[in-house]
This record gives structure tokens, sequence and C-alpha cells, in this order.
């Protein structure tokens, strides 16, 4: 079978793809490199890997990638309220405009295994988990684009969609300003943080469950397909100030300071229910405590690295 992967040397595609490689997939990699990773290097001459270097917004490239592939994974996007809010041409085209281009380019019998993000449900009910059925309010221009994207690719047959949590963890192409990295480094590096808005809540997951989901999916896709699934640990609904809490666990002299001032780009402040997803069988391989152990042990290699970024 082979698979197609877009944004397959950034965050996530640098776990999965090495995954993917390992389960007998032929996999095509597109990417724009723009970061300059080195992210898929272990991998890069394996007999069942291609790697692209080009745009998902370019046309010809696309169109060409698409017609040799079984199953489609956009994972192309600009992500995150601030980055969206920076470049707001480069996120509509990139993370919406790109996913119109690439539905009309699939036939009805390729499969489309699309990650948005939960930050659609923008600000929750107070006491009320959102499922899948919640209505959909993202007040971010990045939600905005995650949710519409959503919607394009739900339209057809063959397609499955994943409302990701907040994704933390290591990879190759590595981030630091995801939440829970990033309050890890603040931890190790500064001792110290300053929190804004610090009874917002939002869910979690770690890369691996991500990575790994897509697999469960792809081996599971017949009993799947045409569901929109949140994707997060059912046990990690946490605010801003009880997730610096558990850092501090571990980091006993963490100092956690509240602030009256700031606001959050992204605006979420919801609790996720990912009952869902547990029905299906899926079973999670990571917890938030274990991410954060791991985080702490890894975080401070990153300075040797050639793919570590802040964004």
């Amino acid at each position: 079978m082979n698979i197609l992967v877009t944004g397959g040397a950034g965050y996530i595609g640098s776990v999965l793809v090495p995954i993917l490689i390992n389960n007998n997939f032929n996999v095509t990699v597109l990417d724009n490199f723009l970061f300059k990773q080195k992210s898929l290097n272990e991998i890069k001459n394996d007999h069942q890997l291609k790697i692209v270097k080009g745009d998902v917004r370019d046309k010809s490239t696309i169109k060409d990638l698409v017609a040799k592939n079984d199953i489609i994974i956009p994972l192309a996007a600009l992500v995150g309220a601030p980055l969206c809010d920076i470049k707001p041409k480069e996120a509509k085209e990139v993370n919406l405009d790109s996913i119109f281009l690439l539905k009309s380019m699939l036939s009805k019998n390729q499969k489309v295994i699309l990650p948005v993000s939960n930050s659609g449900y923008g600000i929750g009910k107070s006491g009320e988990f959102c499922t899948e059925e919640s209505p959909l309010n993202p007040i971010s221009l990045y939600g905005q684009t995650k949710v519409q994207s959503e919607s394009i690719i739900m339209e057809r047959e063959n397609s499955i969609s994943f409302r990701l949590a907040t994704v933390f963890g290591m990879s190759p192409r590595m981030r630091i300003d995801l939440l829970v990295n990033y309050f890890v480094n603040k931890a190790l590096t500064e001792k110290k943080i300053q929190i804004f808005e610090g009874h917002f809540k939002r869910n979690y997951v770690h890369i691996k469950d991500v990575a790994n989901v897509f697999l469960f999916t792809i081996n599971n896709f017949e009993k799947m397909k045409n569901n929109t699934y949140n994707f997060g640990l059912e046990n990690a609904n946490f605010s801003k100030i009880e997730l610096a809490e558990k850092i501090k666990k571990y980091l006993n002299n963490f100092e956690i300071q509240i602030s009256e001032f700031g606001k959050d780009p992204d605006k979420r402040d919801y609790v996720v229910s990912n009952k869902k997803i547990l029905s299906t069988g899926y079973k999670f391989i990571e917890d938030l405590d274990s991410g954060i152990q791991e985080l702490i042990k890894e975080i401070p290699k990153l300075s040797k690295s050639e793919n570590y970024s802040n964004v």
C-alpha cells in the first residue's frame, strides 16, 4: 500500500513516517523543508521511502503524487494561533486552500486520514464535555481553518478526521512552542513561569499516540471510516495552572507565577470526551506524566540537535 504524507518531515511526520516504514508501507513524503530539518536522515535511504521537496499549494506537484498513492495523510499546515495570526495569508493557503485542491484530485476509492485540532470547540460550556457532536465555535484563525478543512474532507466518503488534543513529547523535528513542551522547557531553563488566563483548560495527547493512531486507523479503516474522532487522553483535561503543578512534581524548584495580565491568542477553554476513539479498541500507549519525565530528560540535549526549533 502506498501512502502520501504531506508535511512528513515536521513534528508529527518525523515520528509517524518511520513507523509506517517499519510496518512495510511505501511512503512518499512531501515537505518544503522550510527549517532545513534533517529529521528523516536516519531512514532517508530506505527503499520504501521517497522524499519530495515541494509545496502542497503547487497543483502539478500534488496532482502527480496523489495519483500514485492509496492513502493520503495531510500533515502540512501552519500550526497554532500565534503563527497563523502572523501569517494569515499562508495559513489560509496551506491549511485550507491546499485541502480544497487535494479533494479535487482524489478518486472515490482513495482514503484520507486528516488531523485537525480540537481548538475548533473554542470556549466550552462549564461542566460539559465536548463530544464529536458538540457545536464548533473556533475563535482563532488557526481553529477556523482547521474546522473548515475538516468540513471539506468529510463531505467525501473514505475519509476520517482526528480532532487532536494539544500534542506533546519528543520528536526528531522538535518543537518547543507547544504548551507542555514549552512549560517543561521553562522549568528547566528558567526555573519559573508566568501564567496568564491560567484557568483555561484543554486536552493533551502524546505524539507517539498520534503517530500510532494513524497506523491503527489504516489497519481498521473500514470500521472507522466516515467518522470524526476526538483524540486525546481521557484523563488529561487540565488547566494551565494544573499542568504547571504537574510539572512541579518532578521539578520542585519550578516557580509558578500567576499573572492578571496577558491574553491567550487561541482562547481555547474546554474539556473533551475521547470515549468515541476508545470505543474502537484503540489503547493509548503514553500518558502525561511519562511524557513530562521524557521531556525533562531529553530537552537538555536539544541544543546539540540540528532539528530543534521554537516553532
